[in-house]
Order: structure tokens, then sequence, then C-alpha cells
């Protein structure tokens, strides 16, 4: 099973549009929202192409009503679940994690640090970067065989910053 995994999109229409774009081109049969989508308008965008989303809150995910409104799938973090197969914790802040609540995960994704990482090992713990590319100026997401465990970051391109 394919999956899309992206955190801290932070609004950016363009960004979110482009990594759903990729997303569609790959074949991914669900979207992992790793927090900090921000408002409901970006999270309507994120579930239109009808395809399953889970998501968890970040710490910038101020309308949490209307977040939830949207998508019954988005949870407080950290949150495990089964998907394809394979247990998977996710969170937002990788520091949130208690010693062993990733204890017997196959996968653990992360965001917050708007930094793209892969880590190999058992579990796999990824975090996709920063979807908006509003701190470094790159979009990244990313993409897991779940059957293989293998991930690969995307790198959607520059974000360029317009300050009036």
């Amino acid at each position: 099973m394919l999956v899309g995994v992206m955190a801290d999109t932070h609004d950016n229409m363009p960004m979110i549009q482009a990594a759903l774009t990729e997303f569609q081109r790959r074949g991914v049969e669900a979207i992992l929202h790793a927090g900090d989508i921000v408002a409901p308008f970006a999270l309507t965008l994120v579930m239109r192409p009808g395809i399953r989303v889970i998501a968890v809150f970040g710490n910038n995910d101020g309308e949490r009503r209307g977040l939830t409104a949207l998508c019954p799938e988005i949870h407080a973090p950290p949150y495990r679940f089964q998907l394809g197969g394979r247990s998977i914790m996710m969170t937002h802040d990788i520091k949130s994690l208690g010693k062993d609540e990733a204890q017997g995960a196959d996968l653990v994704i992360f965001g917050h640090s708007h930094e793209a990482e892969i880590r190999h090992g058992a579990p796999l713990v990824l975090n996709p970067g920063g979807g908006g590319g509003w701190l470094s100026g790159r979009s990244t997401v990313a993409i897991v065989e779940l059957d293989e465990m293998e991930a690969e970051i995307i790198d959607l391109g520059k974000q360029e910053t317009v300050f009036l």
C-alpha cells in the first residue's frame, strides 16, 4: 500500500496542491498528515481527492472544531492506528512521545521541525519535512510503501516568500 505523508503545510495552498498532484501521479491510497494544517480551508483541499485522510493536530492547528468537522480521522497526538497491515504511530512533535509509546510500531511519523528525515530500522521513523516550505524555502512531502517499508522524500520545489 502506497501512502502520501505530509506535515507542516501551514495553509500554503499552492504547495498543498503540488503535493496532492504528486500523490495522485504516484497512486497513493491514503494521505497521512502529521499536523499544522492550520485552517479548515487548507484541510478542505487535502480532503478533495476523495481518498482516506488520517491526521493529527499540530501546535498551530487553532481551529480544531472546524478541522474535526471536515475530517473524522483527525486526532490528538500521539495517535496509533493500523493501515495496510502496519502499526503506525503518528505525532506532531516527536519529543511528545513517551519512551515506550512507539514500541511495536512499524512506522513512526512526525513533523514540527520542518526538516525532512528518514531513519531506517525498526521502526522506520519519518519526518516528511515542511510541506509549506515557510521555514526552509523548500517544500517536501514523503511517500511510503507500507508493504516494503520503504520511504522517499519528495522535493516539491522552492517556495517563494513575498514580503509586502
